[in-house]
């Protein structure tokens, strides 16, 4: 009796950790609706992005073994809200940190994925989240997790309405929870 009762609490501890956040809108595969297709030529994404008049480009940076990756992508990039907004003010790019994929940076040379990672953009943890304009210059950088949808979406407005040119985000951030109370 005692096994049987075990694994029910068991059972339904899993039953709840799958089951999608509480307050979850509709969801779809972010590989397939976040994340765009790509030959990882930058200067070309640059040049799509300001053709379709979008802010900039999106480069997440991940690992295989990532499981604040996975995490962002099975509770934040999953979000159909989410893929819409970013996909209509960016160009969004997935790029592995151990990947040995060629990727051609916004100067025009081809490097692999580490080494664009590691050397180019200093990426030490994953997740992360380099924002790009639509010439190639860096305009917010931000490594780890958002704590969910809302959030990450108050990043891309920080972005997309360049709040970064005159405050962090962490202050813009207490401001939009401020005005959503």
């Amino acid at each position: 009796m005692k096994i049987a009762h075990a694994i029910s609490i068991a059972l339904a501890g899993a039953f709840i950790m799958s089951a999608p956040p509480a307050g979850s809108g509709e969801t779809r595969d972010p590989s397939e609706y976040f994340f765009q297709e790509s030959f990882n030529d930058l200067t070309e994404e640059a040049e799509i992005a300001r053709e379709e008049g979008k802010t900039g480009i999106l480069v997440m940076f991940e690992t295989d073994e990532c499981p604040w990756c996975e995490r962002m992508k099975d509770t934040v990039l999953n979000q159909v809200r989410v893929q819409d907004y970013f996909r209509h003010h960016f160009r969004l790019i997935g790029l592995n940190t151990d990947g040995d994929a060629l990727v051609t940076g916004f100067d025009g040379i081809e490097v692999s994925e580490t080494e664009f990672a590691l050397t180019h953009n200093r990426i030490r943890a994953t997740p992360a989240f380099l924002f790009f304009d639509t010439e190639g210059r860096l305009l917010v950088r931000y490594t780890g997790t958002t704590r969910d949808v809302e959030e990450f979406l108050w990043l891309g407005e920080y972005v997309v309405n360049a709040h970064f040119k005159h405050e962090r985000f962490s202050s813009y951030k207490r401001k939009r929870k401020q005005a959503s109370s």
